[in-house]
């Protein structure tokens, strides 16, 4: 810290006066001012008062191997001085990306050709939808435009990726979502599955739907089909059974591309390297960011087909140039840092790791499923939501939507804990970093319990 940023109180006021927030609303902000963390180690964060704070969310779902992996440094530090920037235009390139693509490519659960670098997942999923489109126009087939997403689903903010995203808080205020976005339901079987209906037949239900907005629409106007494994910040919706195996089938039959969005289940948060796996989807297109770098720095990437590639280079060659890409894309500290995080994921069998751990955080978890105010605990691997219902036996929402949950995340950060209020529902969300013993996912969850017993009251007066 420098000169008039030394104390708390002027970080807080410096932050006021020069930051707008992503996510954030700006009014309030303005009375309440920030949490300035200042210091990461471990699965720990710490605030500018020194008060530590267990980090249930890693960072936004991405910093796996915790705050202190000196490797992931070291390589950053060693990048820096031999290369600290060089692009990929124009038949360029540099090791870093080189090295990178082969080790992705080599680690895929379904054969893929080529990565495409970018700087984060928003990033990653306008490019997959934009191939999407450049691979359909160059078969001659320009009216395969629209895509295909679910609600509540999170696919990022920029313009095409947002209005993909089935978040209304994303698109209020920003003329989103764009009519090229056809959308389909959310396949949350615990609150939308019929009385005596299977997980089995929902999944079929949810499927047939999406083969009736198919036929509305003209399957030969639609490009592609755009879901991730678990649906993050909608809530950590799990897929119920059978759910991709019965879209596949449909995608295929009307020669629709499959969009794997692993931004978060990527790199062993599932108990899979890849959520691809754990679910059986079998995509085209799979697009990756945040544990890609343990979040460390910022890096996203594509990964296509031999089929969309191919379709891909024969338009470049048509056009004269395969017209997309960023000042950063396959930045080489990231790149470096990146290559780093993928031989440490299979050095320190990181996959098993969660295996092993996984279930007995899905198992504590679900004893919060016994209080009054707790309607369904989710997820899969290191990945879960606690929901709060008004009501168990109806599954009635509190109203207004979210209120209960914002009160629930406060009070847990006041005792030391991270976690994440979802906007679609009153959902607590915890996505750990893949580090933790068994102890600490016990402090983080006996931690939830807590500020989930305190809310009892609080959601009787609201």
């Amino acid at each position: 810290m420098h000169g008039d940023l030394e104390s708390s109180e002027a970080l807080r006021e410096h932050d006021i006066s020069s930051v707008l927030h992503p996510f954030t609303n700006a009014v309030a902000h303005a009375q309440t001012g920030p949490d300035v963390i200042v210091r990461g180690e471990g699965i720990r964060v710490f605030d500018q008062s020194g008060q530590a704070y267990l980090d249930g969310m890693a960072g936004l779902w991405g910093v796996s191997l915790g705050y202190s992996e000196s490797r992931l440094i070291e390589a950053a530090e060693r990048q820096l001085k031999q290369l600290p920037y060089f692009h990929s235009f124009s038949h360029k390139s540099h090791p870093s990306a080189i090295l990178l693509a082969r080790k992705l490519l080599s680690m895929l659960p379904v054969p893929m050709s080529k990565v495409f670098f970018t700087n984060s997942g928003s990033e990653s999923v306008e490019t997959a939808i934009k191939l999407a489109w450049y691979y359909w126009n160059g078969l001659n087939r320009p009216t395969k435009k629209k895509i295909i997403a679910r609600e509540r689903a999170y696919h990022g903010v920029n313009v095409v990726s947002g209005s993909a995203t089935g978040l209304p808080v994303v698109h209020n205020g920003f003329d989103m979502p764009l009519d090229v976005i056809s959308r389909v339901p959310c396949p949350h079987y615990w609150r939308h599955g019929k009385s005596g209906e299977s997980e089995q037949e929902f999944s079929k239900r949810m499927a047939a739907e999406i083969e009736a907005v198919i036929l509305n629409v003209g399957p030969e106007n639609v490009a592609a089909f755009i879901a991730e494994p678990v649906m993050g910040a909608g809530g950590v919706i799990v897929p119920p059974e059978g759910y991709f195996p019965a879209v596949q089938k449909i995608l295929d039959q009307y020669e629709i591309l499959m969009i794997a969005d692993e931004v978060i289940c990527g790199f062993g948060r599932t108990g899979r390297m890849f959520g691809t796996e754990t679910f059986n989807i079998r995509p085209d297109i799979m697009t990756f960011a945040k544990q890609l770098s343990s979040s460390y720095l910022p890096i996203g990437a594509v990964a296509i087909s031999q089929t969309v590639f191919e379709a891909v280079a024969a338009a470049s060659n048509v056009h004269g140039v395969f017209g997309h890409g960023y000042t950063y894309s396959g930045h080489p500290v990231s790149a470096a840092v990146a290559l780093e995080a993928l031989n440490i994921y299979e050095e320190r069998d990181v996959v098993g790791r969660v295996q092993r751990i996984g279930p007995y955080f899905q198992s504590r978890l679900r004893e919060l499923e016994k209080h009054p105010l707790v309607g369904e605990v989710r997820g899969v691997g290191l990945i879960a939501a606690v929901e709060l219902v008004a009501d168990k036996a109806s599954k009635k929402v509190f109203q207004p939507l979210g209120k209960v949950g914002a009160f629930v995340e406060r009070r847990a950060y006041e005792k030391g804990l991270i976690t994440r209020a979802l906007p679609a529902s009153d959902s607590l969300a915890l996505c750990p970093p893949m580090i933790c013993t068994e102890a600490e996912l016990d402090e983080i969850i006996d931690k939830l319990k807590m500020a989930v017993d305190e809310a009892l009251d609080f959601s009787a007066a609201a």
